[in-house]
């Protein structure tokens, strides 16, 4: 056996570790995006098995991803849960068409600005909205609602015994989680998140404390296969943005995850059309079974790397794990305090907040480090899908402005003609500046303008210039010459 798998047993020992930091995490992400908890679980269990299978990139682990969190719990409370599954099922599709396509390796050129302001603004929108939970308490909608309404919250839970008890066991998972790290690595075999869940849920049971746990609806019952009705969703054009914006999310998040993982390791490189293709095989299932959408996890890649993994055996294997636990396990689910999940959620949504990358953004790239802000600041503002269409238009923006470089040179050696040269880019974007730069030139005298060093001319400036020297020069003087490498 070992001959035919020479890794298995490094494999079996990281899918244990994948397992054990994957399942607090699907069932964390399922309560926080308005769906039954076993729906995390059927998205943990496609990702390991069916995603895990495929070729794309051999140690990333997909399944529930914390980044879209946010976006999943706009959607069940816009189309409610049955469109879902469409949503997923299109989405899905529309990953495979694109992997065919070959445009995954196209995912690499969005700004890494942008990415980082989305993962931050969703990082906000997550703690913010899990503080409720982890009071007991029920999140306002909108982003800046969640944000604005906290200081009331505080209050409300300082006078309320049961949201008191409910704070603490979300403070204490996080706690855990923090100090966990500082522990000696024997005790570390055993992920942080599941140790900080197992003792929150000691600790609500030996206390009896009065706190909400997760409702368990057994994993047949909550797997709804979306109806013909359901389809009849896609007529609306909000849901097809909706769509979109899962798509390319979700497509976004799993490369740029791939490419991190790729760091961590040795082994053979991501192939981006393929592991596109991958996440969309995982999300058409997710899709059909009704269950929540998958992204490469970081959290879980990185787990599996470090954990000694050597192929995609591994990432199978803890999908194996996660079937059988809630096959033969799911009542166990209802055990466990919500606090807890709004603990390991808030938790995961610090880390998505790069706040290093800022301070050194904005020392090195201060237009960079605004476009991040700014994406951050417009997806709790607005919500996600408005706010990376904001960041990506930003970053196209500032591009074109940096491409647009421009130099004019006078040189008016008191006597003949003033010379002017252009070098650089001259597009419609730096077009007033030359004009106000070409018409300060005096009236009266002869002007050669020279354009022989510029790289690109584009249509609006060379016209703009043809006007500017047919009336920029008085009746009685010799007209303006224009020079270019053409003459």
């Amino acid at each position: 056996m070992l001959t035919k798998f020479p890794h298995l047993r490094q494999d079996f020992a990281a899918s244990l570790v994948v397992f054990l930091v994957a399942l607090p995490l699907c069932v964390g992400v399922a309560v926080a995006s308005g769906v039954p908890a076993e729906l995390g679980l059927v998205t943990g269990i496609v990702g390991g098995i069916v995603t895990g299978l495929m070729r794309g990139s051999s140690l990333q682990v997909s399944g529930p991803a914390a980044g879209l969190t946010v976006l999943v719990f706009e959607a069940v409370n816009e189309f409610g849960l049955p469109a879902l599954g469409v949503i997923v099922l299109a989405s899905g599709l529309l990953q495979l068409a694109m992997g065919a396509l070959k445009l995954g390796r196209w995912f690499r050129a969005i700004s890494v600005s942008v990415v980082e302001g989305m993962l931050a603004g969703i990082g906000l929108v997550i703690i913010a909205g899990q503080l409720y939970a982890a009071a007991g308490l029920k999140a306002p909608a909108s982003g800046l609602d969640k944000i604005a309404g906290l200081p009331g919250a505080a209050a409300d839970a300082l006078g309320s015994t049961g949201a008191l008890a409910s704070l603490a066991i979300g403070a204490g998972t996080i706690a855990v989680m923090v100090l966990w790290k500082r522990l000696p690595k024997k005790a570390q075999t055993v992920p942080g998140a599941l140790a900080a869940v197992v003792l929150a849920t000691l600790a609500s049971l030996a206390f009896s404390l009065p706190v909400a746990t997760v409702e368990v609806k057994g994993l047949l019952d909550s797997i709804q296969p979306p109806g013909l009705d359901a389809f009849g969703e896609l007529a609306n054009l909000s849901i097809l943005g909706t769509i979109l914006a899962f798509t390319l999310i979700a497509s976004a998040e799993s490369l740029f995850s791939a490419a991190a993982v790729d760091r961590l390791h040795d082994g053979p490189r991501t192939e981006y059309d393929k592991e596109l293709m991958a996440q969309g095989a995982g999300n058409t299932v997710c899709g059909a079974l009704g269950a929540l959408p998958m992204t490469a996890v970081i959290v879980r890649s990185s787990a599996n790397v470090q954990a000694g993994a050597r192929t995609k055996a591994s990432r199978v294997l803890h999908g194996v794990w996660l079937l059988l636990f809630a096959a033969l396990l799911p009542s166990t689910l209802a055990l466990i305090p919500i606090p807890a999940l709004a603990g390991i959620l808030v938790h995961a949504g610090w880390k998505l907040i790069p706040f290093r990358e800022v301070v050194g953004l904005w020392r090195a790239h201060r237009g960079e480090a605004l476009i991040l802000v700014v994406t951050a600041v417009a997806i709790v503002a607005v919500n996600m899908f408005e706010g990376v269409l904001i960041g990506l238009a930003l970053s196209v923006a500032k591009t074109a402005w940096e491409a647009s470089h421009i130099k004019l040179e006078v040189i008016d050696k008191g006597a003949g003609p003033i010379q002017a040269y252009l070098s650089g880019n001259a597009t419609f974007l730096r077009l007033p500046k030359i004009l106000d730069s070409l018409e300060a030139l005096p009236q009266d005298r002869p002007i050669e303008v020279d354009l022989s060093g510029l790289h690109h001319l584009d249509h609006a400036c060379r016209t703009a210039l043809e006007n500017w020297a047919q009336r920029h020069s008085a009746p009685d003087t010799e007209p303006v010459r224009v020079t270019s490498n053409n003459g």
